[in-house]
């Protein structure tokens, strides 16, 4: 097939770079609307934006229905697999340990170090959370840490929003690295040069997400009375992940920072408690038995997160990665493959179905599943018979994550997101204000820092040359802007909700993260500002402005106002 042949993207049909714009936003506002003003059911939302994507793509952005069907089905059976694969494996693991008794062993594991509700969300959504993200990442941190907290008496409400929200920091480098990767992949500059500019802006960020989520828990008192804790586990964090991000490169930042972030807290709780344990509102008192357990008890309670640990650990070693690699079925997808030229592209556009079967985040916390099934003696026959409760309970959510996923491809394909990038691109000075507000929408379209990098890395890096600012920091805001979309990220908030069992009422969770998203990403934006005005090249070389967050924490009030947590 000759190129003639092929359809060209064309990003602004209309010869209006902002027309261009608006149109294609028109299915982000109506995903907006539907879930954060009318509050439909998920799975409609989704399916709903889905359509009105494919409408959008063929009437205005000229793509040919055969191609935005394709492009819709194909982001649907990625949304199955490798996504949902994480969810169905995560939520399977996790109702074995209730199914066998194991969790409330765990349960009273963890409130014997502390009852504390704010203490329990640093340690599991903050600290645990982060070191699932540095090593597996694409959910799997929302989905393990949801259902933990949830079995540990969280309202699903609490631990799907809180999650979300402690689910920012170490996204920059997770799964080891992979969004940093992406970005010098795509542009050509240094990884090491990124991750450095990525570790200075998150600095600010690493320090407060901490007391951020005991406040939208427990208000500023809630804060001032675990002080200690939220100052110890944020400083110990961001100190760690920024030391290791200049030093070591992307790859250990996250998993080396979550883990003395996490023994730090432990060591501090040996020492030092709250003067009264913090509950929810109307909770009854704190009641667990920790000391008829045995030590052999307890670690074989603990032993399908250890093993989880472990296999994620290993799948992340990169030899190990790229043997189970190399086994993975590649298919090019009949219809789309080669079957456009992106914009600015020469070739045609590769569209390959990846079935890595091995390889995939999965799969390590599926093989847990298995052995602990195994360790534990069930039968197989009441085995399968969880597992399809499972797969009956995550019906609708998967429905969620693949329509979501579908309305991402279609808008890349069909040019869609790259019109919104290029109405960013073309303003001018306030470019490095909006610089990381273009890696927002792209992580809340794809669902992924990864996707968000790689689809708009190298415009950053053109529109910054073009301006005068370093390519360096643009592309590290596209990084650090993501972050802060990722917990309001349509994928994030179906895989948050099919872990604490909360399917179609993800417009709840949506009107309680949206605030927090946007307060963060202000932040960013403030300080990238600043990087570039100030001192335009030397962003690598300055890790914190101190004059960027009288300005941001100003913006944080704001918003927080508006959002403040709305207790049930």
């Amino acid at each position: 097939m000759s190129h003639t042949d092929l359809w060209l993207q064309d990003p602004n049909p209309f010869g209006s770079v902002a027309l261009a714009a608006l149109a294609a936003a028109v299915p982000v506002l109506v995903f907006f609307i539907l879930l954060a003003v009318l509050r439909v059911r998920g799975h409609l939302a989704g399916l709903i934006t889905a359509l009105t994507a494919l409408a959008v793509a063929v009437v205005a952005f000229g793509m040919s229905p055969a191609l935005a069907v394709l492009s819709g089905v194909y982001g649907a059976l990625y949304g199955l697999f490798p996504i949902g694969w994480i969810v169905v494996a995560a939520v399977f693991l996790y109702q074995i340990t209730v199914h066998t008794g194991l969790f409330a062993v765990i349960r009273d594991s963890i409130a014997s170090v502390t009852d504390d509700r704010r203490l329990q969300a640093l340690i599991i959504a903050f600290s645990f959370g982060a070191f699932l993200e540095g090593a597996a990442g694409f959910g799997t941190p929302v989905a393990i840490s949801g259902a933990m907290l949830v079995g540990l008496g969280f309202r699903p409400l609490y631990a799907a929003s809180i999650c979300l929200i402690a689910n920012t920091v170490p996204v920059a480098f997770a799964a080891l690295g992979i969004p940093v990767l992406a970005a010098a992949e795509v542009t050509g500059l240094s990884p090491e040069a990124i991750a450095r500019v990525i570790a200075n802006q998150l600095l600010p960020l690493s320090l407060i997400v901490p007391a951020w989520l005991v406040f939208v828990m427990a208000g500023w008192r809630g804060v001032s009375e675990v002080a200690p804790a939220v100052v110890l586990s944020g400083a110990t964090f961001a100190a760690i992940q920024w030391w290791t991000a200049r030093q070591l490169g992307p790859y250990l930042p996250a998993i080396l920072a979550s883990l003395g972030s996490l023994s730090a807290l432990v060591l501090l709780l040996r020492v030092w408690r709250p003067r009264a344990a913090w509950r929810f509102p109307e909770e009854p008192p704190a009641t667990y038995h920790a000391g008829r357990w045995s030590r052999v008890q307890l670690v074989r309670a603990w032993t399908p997160f250890l093993l989880l640990t472990l296999l994620i650990a290993l799948w992340s070693v990169r030899p190990v990665a790229r043997l189970l690699e190399s086994v993975s079925v590649r298919i090019p997808f009949p219809g789309l493959h080669e079957a456009f030229i992106a914009a600015g592209a020469e070739a045609p556009a590769t569209v390959i179905f990846k079935l890595n079967w091995l390889s995939a985040a999965g799969t390590p916390i599926f093989l847990a599943a298995v052995i602990t099934l195994a360790l534990q003696r069930v039968p197989p026959a009441e085995s399968a018979r969880l597992f399809a409760a499972t797969l009956r309970t995550l019906a609708f959510p998967l429905i969620t994550i693949m329509a979501v996923l579908a309305f991402a491809f279609i808008a890349n394909y069909s040019g869609m997101s790259t019109a919104m990038a290029m109405a960013l691109t073309e303003t001018g000075s306030l470019y490095p204000f909006l610089s990381p507000v273009l890696g927002w929408i792209g992580v809340f379209i794809t669902g992924s820092d990864t996707s968000a990098n790689a689809l708009f890395g190298n415009l950053q890096a053109s529109a910054a040359r073009e301006i005068g600012m370093d390519p360096v920091l643009a592309v590290a805001a596209n990084t650090t802007g993501g972050v802060t979309g990722k917990m309001i990220s349509p994928q994030s908030i179906a895989v948050a909700t099919a872990a604490v069992g909360l399917a179609g009422r993800e417009s709840e969770i949506l009107r309680r993260t949206v605030w927090h998203s946007l307060a963060f990403l202000l932040a960013i934006s403030v300080l990238t500002y600043l990087q570039a005005s100030l001192l335009p090249g030397l962003a690598a070389l300055v890790p914190l402005f101190p004059a960027a967050w009288p300005l941001g924490a100003g913006g944080w009030l704001v918003l927080a106002g508006f959002g403040t947590w709305r207790r049930k």
